[in-house]
């Protein structure tokens, strides 16, 4: 027998997108009904994707740290040869999942938010029927919001499954690959490539473009190519992988010649794709854009008092941007009103209802070394006069000096209107500048000055000087340089 059931707010996905919409239903009062049929509570991001990975990529950082040790010794330490158990690093990292899982759940139980576990499929736009371990659920709602996340792209040559990984299996891996060949030089795969070749695997990496990393300019990724050749991880750029049978997975240079590289594992990062199949998306009536299910500023689909957020709306694919989305649409279905939204302006004047409409959303690849983007960058102000441009290296700051963080080529970078010193991007790349990404954002979403970073006493010593420095540099009176 259908269990039936009716509420305020359904929504369909519990990653960060859907679970924050769900907690800030339940502060606004808003009765919420949140349908988890994915990867869990926290979604991709917590469960397969950034809290995983960056747990492995910490762990890798630490054995490499000890291997150094034993090598010769560093910083006058010395240590024996370290070994690696794969399978405790993971049942570690597992930990970590699970408890912020259970805080995931706690926090939605304290906003009363009823959980479903199952896999919802649409009827119309405000009615679905979830399966579950207990039998069918139909709810019906007067909102919808839908967080169905992405998923990663799978090539028909390269078919997840066995020694053909995504993302996902790569992170639970119970031992280290002795090669692994890595198709797709993007973020997800440098970020995995470079933690297994710190764990001791021989890496390779089958890029179809020319270069790593094709959305970021050069000089941002210079650094993380220079640590990728020192490191002795192959580089096959503008190449093509195909099949991959026998531990050999075919590849065609970039001159078009055809090779075989040797590989116990493949690892496939060529992209992610929303999740539009197998819940009923086509049986809603929402207008698309290309595969992304098409919003306006307000997260609003064509279909009223329907709304999407998270991956399923367009890049950039992003925790923190589906987060942010999926607090907007809590407070326009209660009716919450403000002049300004911290991650939204509305209109000069009257309260305006909360528009989605960041002046950046700043995004982090956790390679080595990591790079940081906010704003516009280089590329974007190709051929312009009426940008000032300037760059404090690292290798100058007393901080990066002291943890070892200065001879990579890293540095932070300030783009700003030459006519009024309006900052308009700021990037970084270096060890451990994912940390200023934050303070990058907020003095962008804020609408500052060079002289308002200048005139910031900035902590000394930290690695936050350099982006004091950089903006002093482009007002042409930079200190320590």
């Amino acid at each position: 027998m259908t269990q039936t059931l009716k509420t305020k707010v359904l929504i369909i996905g519990a990653g960060t997108g859907g679970y924050v919409a769900g907690i800030r239903c339940g502060q606004l009062g808003l009765e919420a009904v949140l349908v988890d049929g994915g990867d869990g509570l926290g979604g991709t991001c917590l469960n397969v994707g950034c809290i995983p990975s960056k747990a492995i990529i910490h762990a890798a950082s630490k054995f490499e740290m000890v291997s150094k040790a034993a090598n010769g010794g560093t910083l006058g330490i010395t240590a024996a040869k370290p070994a690696i158990d794969l399978a405790q690093t993971v049942a570690w990292k597992d930990g970590i999942v699970k408890k912020l899982n259970a805080g995931v759940a706690g926090l939605l139980k304290r906003s009363k938010v009823k959980v479903i576990n199952g896999w919802a499929e649409f009827t119309d736009a405000k009615t679905c029927t979830v399966k579950t371990a207990d039998g069918d659920i139909t709810i019906s709602a007067e909102h919808v919001i839908l967080a169905t996340g992405s998923e990663p792209v799978e090539l028909p040559f390269l078919k997840f499954g066995g020694d053909v990984l995504s993302s996902t299996e790569a992170l639970s891996l119970s031992e280290v690959p002795r090669k692994l060949v890595v198709v797709g030089g993007g973020y997800i795969g440098l970020e995995l490539g470079i933690a297994f070749r710190k764990l001791g695997a021989e890496v390779t990496i089958v890029e179809m473009a020319d270069r790593l990393l094709p959305l970021y300019d050069k000089a941002l990724t210079d650094p993380v190519a220079r640590w990728l050749e020192k490191h002795g991880v192959e580089l096959h750029l503008g190449a093509r992988a195909g099949a991959f049978d026998k531990g050999q997975i075919n590849v065609t240079t970039k001159d078009g010649k055809e090779i075989k590289l040797a590989a116990d594992k493949v690892l496939v990062t060529v992209g992610r794709r929303p999740r539009t199949q197998g819940w009923g998306l086509e049986t809603m009536g929402l207008a698309m854009d290309g595969p992304f299910v098409k919003i306006d500023d307000r997260c609003a689909t064509s279909m009223k008092n329907v709304w999407a957020v998270g991956d399923l709306t367009g890049e950039p694919m992003l925790a923190h941007k589906g987060s942010a989305q999926g607090e907007i649409v809590a407070e326009i279905i209660a009716g919450r009103e403000r002049a300004q939204a911290a991650s939204g302006r509305a209109a000069s004047g009257s309260a305006q209802e909360k528009r989605f409409n960041p002046v950046t959303i700043a995004a982090v690849c956790f390679t080595e070394p990591e790079i940081v983007s906010a704003g516009l960058g280089p590329l974007d102000v190709e051929g312009r006069d009426d940008v000032i441009t300037a760059v404090f290296p690292m290798s100058a700051l007393g901080r990066a000096l002291a943890i070892e963080a200065a001879d990579d080529g890293g540095f932070v970078r300030v783009l700003a209107s030459k006519d009024d010193h309006r900052l308009l991007g700021v990037q970084a790349v270096g060890q451990h500048v994912a940390e200023l990404s934050n303070s990058f954002a907020q003095m962008l979403e804020m609408g500052a000055v060079l002289e308002d970073v200048a005139g910031i006493i900035h902590v000394h010593p930290t690695l936050g000087e350099a982006f004091h420095e950089a903006s002093l540099r482009a007002l042409g009176h930079a200190i320590h340089i």
